[in-house]
């Protein structure tokens, strides 16, 4: 339970040009800036937005109105990926063990990422969206595209190695992907869960799969809200 009162632990992933500031306890509300301070104040004004989207999930997180209950507990090296507009480094507080409660949660809070991500594609797939400076920029269904496939590829970082069909409803998709990762992070989460691919290759944490992805849900979610043409 988050309040006014508690203090929010928070990592800050510090690149050469952008740095990312991630709520360890809230995956999803994650904002990035050009330095620390930036972020930080980027992370404080979407507290609300993050709020509207988890509320359904009923998890008792009220948006901070002050910077004051912020507490920096990780500072973390970023890299090519930070600089190029993605947080890319995983918090030490992510390879905590994940309990039957706390996957239920992180499931919770991911599930509602992509009901609101679903929502806002249904909602905006026959309005256009506000083009780039130059005139370009992906479609509402080009962006769920890439969100739904790059999601296919986070999965198969926690082992995750079933076939998945591509049809051309949204919300058809974004139902089987939550289903996914449903039984996806209870493979991982339990003492199956190989330390390596099968090719030798690291895999993700439970806990940072669920922050990357929502990060990333949410980051086109709100890409989505902030480009409709009125």
């Amino acid at each position: 339970m988050t309040t006014l009162s508690q203090q929010i632990p928070i990592a800050l992933e510090v690149g050469k040009t952008r740095t990312f500031a991630s709520a360890l306890d809230w995956p999803g509300w994650t904002r990035s800036g050009r330095d620390e301070a930036a972020a930080l104040d980027a992370l404080l004004a979407y507290g609300p937005r993050y709020q509207r989207v988890i509320s359904p999930a009923q998890l008792n997180f009220h948006a901070p109105t002050n910077l004051d209950v912020f507490e920096i507990t990780e500072r973390l090296a970023g890299g090519s990926s930070t600089d190029f507009g993605a947080p890319g480094v995983p918090p030490a507080a992510d390879a905590a063990p994940v309990d039957a409660a706390e996957r239920e949660r992180l499931q919770s809070i991911l599930s509602a990422c992509w009901k609101t991500f679903a929502e806002l594609v249904a909602s905006a797939s026959d309005r256009p969206l506000r083009k780039g400076p130059r005139g370009g920029g992906r479609t509402v269904l080009q962006i769920a595209d890439h969100v739904i496939e790059s999601h296919y590829s986070y999965l198969r970082k926690i082992y995750w190695r079933e076939p998945h069909e591509k049809v051309d409803d949204v919300s058809v998709m974004v139902e089987a992907i939550d289903h996914a990762d449903e039984q996806a992070l209870a493979f991982a989460t339990s003492v199956e869960m190989p330390t390596a691919g099968p090719r030798g290759g690291a895999l993700w944490k439970p806990r940072y799969f669920v922050r990357r992805a929502a990060w990333h849900i949410l980051d086109h979610a709100w890409e989505i809200e902030d480009k409709l043409e009125p």
